[in-house]
């Protein structure tokens, strides 16, 4: 047996204003695109923001059904929105925050796993890796260089 050791680096920042100003803002839009989120079930409110490399900045949030499996994650809304209306660019960055009524969420809440999958995927597809940038309604904010380091033993198109 061989024992091997996986592990994620990231930065974290104690508020958003220690970011710099191009991460800040694309926090803040998040921020703006989750007051957007239709959640009547679960209230778990989720916006997130994406960064192109001509600068353009997207927002989206998520998008709830009764049935739960149809739900659109506020990640997957805002990734296909940027490959639909900027086919050419590149994503460089994705920021995501969640507000939760019943309580404050001060930790960053990942992307699931689903959505770290597409976030992989969008990082395949465009050749090159995407920071993400996440935070709780309030508290820290922790940056990761890529979402790989988020889904270090994805699934990729090598499989098939």
């Amino acid at each position: 047996m061989k024992e091997h050791t996986l592990s994620t680096v990231f930065h974290i920042f104690e508020s958003p204003e220690e970011l710099p100003a191009p991460d800040r803002d694309l926090l803040a839009l998040a921020r703006q695109s989750r007051a957007h989120s239709y959640s009547p079930y679960s209230n778990f409110k989720v916006g997130a923001a994406v960064r192109l490399s001509n600068g353009e900045m997207l927002g989206g949030s998520n998008y709830e059904n009764a049935s739960y499996p149809m739900c659109i994650c506020a990640e997957q809304s805002v990734l296909a929105a940027a490959a639909s209306r900027f086919p050419g660019e590149k994503i460089t960055a994705i920021a995501v925050t969640v507000q939760n009524p019943k309580r404050v969420i001060e930790q960053p809440a990942a992307p699931c796993g689903a959505c770290r999958q597409v976030i992989c995927e969008t990082e395949r597809k465009n050749g090159q890796t995407m920071q993400v940038i996440i935070r709780g309604e309030t508290g820290p904010v922790y940056v990761f260089e890529k979402g790989g380091d988020l889904l270090p033993l994805g699934f990729d198109g090598g499989y098939l």
